[in-house]
């Protein structure tokens, strides 16, 4: 059975055609429903972004410096240099901890004592030896004296009889009278030698208890010295405040001590820093510091925490400056501001910045900087005027890193545009 194919008709090709023509036009319809407003209201963003509004505000001039935050009042707590020969290492056996707020007195840092209280009982041992020494030897001193004296006597009395002896010689036989005369020779001989031997005698001695007496001082010098450093081993806090530990170059980093550590002396162990009172010390360019004064007020940021801010006023001026690492022709001065109130996060060594107030117009019209184009000597601003932007001659008063005073030729409320100058350069 065959079954034959019907031919297409011509009014079925129309009815499909005119479908899809149809839903062709539904989908553009669509389209630029989506894609007219979208377009439309990007032109009107751009051309929002492109343009401001003249308004009257308080116009400030500034200078930003940087600096790092520290204490007005503050001292450092460093392992103490002993004396005497002794340079061993320093073992801390009880640190306070960082961040804990101490009073005057109290104990700060303790390092271990054991050795230098070994060194004051040898030291007090050996000066109790020297002395029972020198009382031995001053005794002994005296005994020698003594027998020299007798000695002394009996030679004066054996000369006393060898004269009396000689007043025979005229009365005896020759050789007696020759035995008197040798008798009283000897007699004088031997005084004058026990009369000069004492006082060498006395001499030695004197010299002798001398030295047992510096060799006791040396002695004494040393148990004093053991002792003082013995109590120099605790370490209290000499004022009231907030306690800041060191880093120390250990294990090839920086890192703070902590107890069981060994330090040499004079190492810087911790800071006591009062959080009441707190300054920025900053470095200020030799271009702007004749801009800054006594009591100008500044505004103080912490790089570390953006949120905070405080008020501050410059207190000293550095009236000599330093030479700059990168040029001898450049100078940079020292600046200290007072920071006014307090912040748990306001702690020394953290870096600010400041904003230093140099002059204030309250109420100024105040436009921004990239809306002024230069004409030669004459300042040009774009004004909006219906769909489009007219130029129009402006005169400018005081100017800061950002924005510009119109002192004339310009209204508030005006619309003008901005980056005027990568406009005109297109």
């Amino acid at each position: 059975m065959t079954i034959a194919m019907r031919p297409w008709r011509k009014s079925t090709w129309t009815v499909v055609v005119g479908v899809a023509g149809l839903v062709g036009l539904v989908w553009l319809a669509a389209g630029w429903g989506v894609v007219a407003p979208a377009a439309a209201n990007g032109q009107e963003s751009h051309a929002r972004q492109g343009a401001v509004t003249v308004s009257r505000r308080d116009f400030v001039r500034g200078v930003r410096l940087s600096g790092t935050v520290e204490a007005i009042q503050s001292t450092t707590i460093a392992a103490p240099r002993l004396a005497g020969p002794n340079t061993q290492s320093l073992v801390i056996t009880r640190l306070v901890r960082p961040g804990s707020t101490v009073q005057a007195g109290d104990l700060v840092v303790e390092f271990d004592r054991q050795q230098q209280l070994t060194n004051a009982l040898d030291r007090r041992a050996e000066l109790a030896d020297l002395e029972q020494q020198i009382l031995k030897r001053e005794a002994q001193e005296r005994a020698a004296a003594a027998k020299d004296d007798s000695e002394i006597k009996v030679a004066q009395s054996s000369e006393s009889r060898a004269e009396l002896e000689m007043i025979k010689n005229p009365m005896i036989a020759k050789i007696e009278a020759e035995k008197n005369i040798n008798a009283l020779e000897q007699a004088k001989a031997t005084l004058k030698q026990l009369q000069t031997t004492y006082d060498l005698k006395r001499k030695a001695a004197e010299a002798d208890i001398r030295m047992l007496s510096i060799r006791r001082d040396r002695a004494e010098n040393a148990m004093k010295m053991a002792e003082t450093n013995a109590s120099r081993m605790a370490i209290t806090a000499p004022i009231g405040g907030m306690v800041v530990l060191k880093t120390i170059w250990k294990s090839g980093q920086m890192a703070e001590v902590q107890e069981g550590e060994e330090v040499r002396g004079g190492v810087p162990v911790a800071d006591i820093v009062n959080p009441n009172a707190m300054r920025v010390r900053a470095r200020v360019n030799q271009a702007d510091v004749n801009d800054l004064r006594l009591g100008q007020a500044a505004t103080v940021g912490l790089d570390a925490y953006p949120e905070l801010r405080f008020a501050g006023r410059i207190t000293q001026i550095s009236p000599l400056g330093v030479i700059s690492t990168l040029s001898p022709k450049v100078r940079t001065f020292i600046v200290l501001l007072n920071v006014e109130g307090s912040h748990a996060n306001l702690m020394p060594d953290l870096t600010a910045s400041l904003d230093v107030e140099l002059a204030r117009q309250p109420r100024a019209l105040v436009i921004p900087r990239d809306s002024v184009r230069r004409d030669g000597e004459r300042a040009v601003v774009s004004v909006q005027r219906g769909s489009g932007f007219e130029e129009r001659p402006v005169t400018l008063g005081d100017t800061n890193a950002h924005e510009v005073v119109v002192t004339s030729g310009l209204d508030e409320g005006a619309v003008i545009a901005r980056n005027v100058q990568s406009r005109a350069s297109r």
